[in-house]
């Protein structure tokens, strides 16, 4: 059975990718897509939205989504937890919908931050370093979001990270009380630091993304898991099972029912 897929933001640098990996698919095809200036209802013969706009026109296009029965994949960063909050509203009303969320389709970034997740539990001084391109317009990255909140997630025993002088501008935005500091120069694609602190040493964790050719692996299998998604799963590394690897099964942003959790 083939699923139509309809790519909002597909004359974009990851619309043109996912409309490539598609094609790919024996299974899929595009059958719509989407500019700034489509209706939503252009989307409304699709089984399938991936999204891959801004974080102004994501929400909408998602709840539109889901309210017609069509499976999302959202691909879009600047999804903050107020606003993925509204999603768990959203999955309440509609059973049977499945949204799948996910910041970076990078394998290799998505192993940094579970890598850090499970070295954040022995230091207690973190912070990131964020560098993206001079064209992205939000910050921080939904990136170095998810991977404080994750670090923060399993550091329950150990508590917030030790973050001095935050009242300091320049100590940069503490993202679940871990300072982030962000960079937005041209000649970059996309760079992540997550630097420990403890007695006698430093331990930084480095993900440098040379090549949008990174994230097609990360997005094809999103991209079919996406085909049968029940429920919130947010973060790639939900979709490959890193859970077990961070032991943050069934922590916050995980795979989640819109019923009970999975």
């Amino acid at each position: 059975m083939i699923t139509r897929v309809a790519i909002a933001g597909a004359s974009g640098r990851m619309g043109q990718l996912a409309q490539a990996i598609v094609a790919e698919l024996p299974e899929f095809e595009v059958c719509a897509k989407l500019g700034s200036q489509s209706a939503l209802s252009d989307m409304r013969d699709a089984d399938l939205i991936i999204d891959v706009t801004s974080p102004a026109a994501s929400p909408e296009i998602v709840e539109y989504a889901v309210r017609n029965g069509i499976k999302v994949l959202v691909g879009t960063s600047g999804w903050s937890s107020e606003k993925i909050a509204t999603l768990r509203t959203l999955l309440s009303e509609h059973k049977d919908a499945g949204i799948i969320l996910i910041p970076n389709f990078s394998i290799g970034s998505v192993l940094g931050s579970a890598l850090s997740t499970i070295a954040g539990q022995f230091f207690d001084s973190i912070e990131i370093i964020e560098a993206h391109h001079a064209a992205k317009i939000d910050s921080p990255s939904g990136t170095a979001v998810r991977t404080a909140e994750m670090i923060t997630a399993a550091r329950k025993t150990q508590g917030p990270v030790r973050a001095p002088h935050v009242d300091q501008a320049a100590r940069g935005e503490q993202v679940a009380s871990i300072p982030v500091h962000s960079l937005r120069l041209s000649g970059v694609l996309a760079k992540q630091e997550v630097i420990f602190g403890g007695v006698g040493e430093v331990l930084t964790i480095t993900h440098d993304t040379l090549s949008p050719s990174a994230y097609e692996s990360g997005m094809r299998v999103s991209i079919q898991a996406a085909r049968d998604a029940r429920g919130l799963t947010v973060g790639l590394d939900s979709v490959l099972n890193l859970d077990v690897l961070t032991g943050m099964s069934g922590a916050r942003g995980g795979h989640e029912s819109s019923e009970t959790e999975r």
